[in-house]
């Protein structure tokens, strides 16, 4: 049996962001879902089954903080990084006070996001529970 691929949603209204952060997710083995911001985000959440959102936080329309909390209401299990140009103290806090997994300062290094998204990956296969 094959073992399921993890998808990932990448949210970032800036277009060569998001393109870029798909192809090395894309390359690593990860299933890649892209979204330009965060009402288009939900709509792929709630139309497809994802593990991990990796969001922008200042974007048009929906911003990273109001993203974090409508997933966290519609799927609390999904692993959120939160990336930011403009690392501010208060949204850092109010980001990892609704629930994000962790905060990230562009440009973003890829070794960190790796290492990262395998500690979500990682904590959600310990939360889940074993069949009996």
């Amino acid at each position: 049996m094959a073992l399921e691929k993890k998808c990932i949603l990448v949210v970032d209204d800036e277009e060569s962001s998001r393109t870029g952060l798909s192809k090395i997710l894309a390359r690593s083995g990860y299933e890649v879902l892209t979204a330009g911001d965060g009402e288009e985000a939900l709509g792929k959440v709630r139309g497809a089954a994802c593990h991990l959102i990796i969001t922008d936080m200042k974007m048009p329309k929906m911003g990273g903080i109001e993203l974090l909390r409508e997933v966290k209401k519609l799927q609390p299990e999904i692993g959120v990084i939160m990336v930011t140009a403009y690392g501010e103290v208060d949204s850092y806090l109010e980001a990892m006070n609704l629930g994000a997994f962790e905060y990230l300062n562009k440009p973003i290094k890829v070794d960190e996001l790796k290492k990262v998204i395998s500690k979500v990956l990682e904590e959600q296969q310990r939360s889940i529970p074993l069949p009996e």
